[in-house]
């Protein structure tokens, strides 16, 4: 991650790098040392967060960070030599924008793409976006992938930070934290749009592709959906509880297609998806 942003084309003097340490158990502190003084051109700051959770972690970002413009990078990934100027420059020149994201891409470590995958399971599994070659508006209830997103520092003067009830705490794969945000964005008005030119290549190992990481990441999905919507109020959870319902109606169509096109094995997945989503909601 760290060599893809150095070797971006924008100016080393344009922006700084930093990276949060949340209790981290292997030698990042070591691999920041040797990466600082193999960069000594670029201004990179180690800092550490002790409270546990990714939620925790963005907000150590926020608060640190020194410029008006901040991009966040998963540490698993790798980022194409454009990235960084692409969303500077639109920052640059289009001042009603608050928030950019752009195309997630998945890198499989050791094998392909399982069968069974489709771009429903990809979505949740590799965190993969990709909604074409033209700057455009997120699909309704869509937003940027949390691994790939840029904003204004002023975002969060005015719609508060990451919740820190929500969002993946060790092996917790609770979620939703860009979600709230993004939420509490548009009911501002705020202008969020997809931008297709800064593309993040996201590392997949085989253990995301397994069925205990898949229960446990769909299970998490409802259970942080059931936590941020009631912490808004019943009303929203009732709405949530309702869209639900919607989307086990599409489930189920998409069942049928593929078990009519001879690959039941991606409709299953998809039945175990909206399964595991729906206890969550229910507070199971």
């Amino acid at each position: 991650m760290l060599e893809s942003l150095v070797a971006n084309t924008l100016s080393k003097n344009e922006y700084e790098i930093l990276l949060v340490d949340n209790n981290c158990k292997d030698n990042t502190r070591g691999v920041c040392r040797d990466f600082a003084d193999e960069h000594p051109d670029v201004t990179f700051r180690y800092v550490e967060e002790h409270e546990q959770g990714l939620s925790a972690a963005k907000n150590c970002g926020i608060r640190e960070a020194k410029g008006d413009l901040i991009v966040y990078v998963d540490d698993d990934a790798v980022v194409d030599n454009n990235y960084l100027e692409d969303y500077v420059r639109w920052f640059e020149g289009h001042p009603e924008t608050m928030a950019l994201g752009g195309p997630i891409l998945p890198m499989y470590e050791k094998s392909g793409e399982p069968r069974w995958m489709t771009p429903y399971t990809r979505a949740l599994l590799t965190a993969w976006m990709d909604y074409g070659r033209k700057v455009r508006k997120y699909p309704k209830g869509r937003y940027p992938g949390g691994g790939n997103a840029a904003f204004r520092k002023c975002v969060f003067e005015k719609v508060g930070v990451f919740n820190t009830a929500l969002g993946r705490k060790g092996g917790n794969l609770m979620g939703s934290e860009e979600k709230d945000i993004f939420d509490k964005m548009r009911t501002l008005g705020m202008e969020i749009l997809y931008l297709p030119t800064p593309v993040l290549h996201h590392s997949i190992p085989p253990a995301k592709l397994e069925k205990d990481y898949f229960d446990r990441l769909t299970l998490q999905i409802g259970r942080s959906e059931r936590q941020r919507t009631l912490s808004i109020g019943i009303s929203k959870y009732i709405k949530r509880l309702i869209s639900e319902g919607v989307k086990w109606g599409g489930t189920l169509v998409l069942w049928c297609r593929y078990a009519l096109a001879m690959q039941p094995a991606k409709g299953n997945k998809l039945i175990a998806f909206r399964i595991n989503v729906t206890k969550g909601l229910l507070g199971k």
